[in-house]
């Protein structure tokens, strides 16, 4: 599927919020890294109740994948619930960290 600029279209997007000790803990960066490495799109940012917000879109069997990542995270962080939602907006090209 290729839209009007020759781009893939995304099939999937969702929008996940991660908590318990998830900030201080390479987690966004690990984040981006997992999904560049899953060709997803989006972002990853720190929230200001602590928990991070992660935005993925792609393929569904991909973001399946980092769903299943954002469970545990890197070695130092302590996952305690992932919650996600479906995305209806318009999702960046690439995966970034702010």
């Amino acid at each position: 599927n290729l839209d009007w600029r020759g781009a893939v279209q995304m099939s999937d997007s969702w929008k996940f919020q991660v908590k318990g000790k998830v900030q201080g803990v390479w987690f966004r960066e690990s984040t981006r890294q997992q999904a560049e490495r899953l060709e997803l799109c989006g972002y990853a940012i720190n929230c200001p109740d602590g928990s991070v917000e992660v935005l993925a879109c792609g393929e569904p069997g991909s973001i399946e994948a980092l769903a299943e990542w954002l469970h545990h995270g890197p070695p130092m962080a302590r996952v305690t619930s992932v919650t996600r939602v479906p995305f209806a907006g318009v999702c960046p090209d690439s995966f970034t960290t702010r």
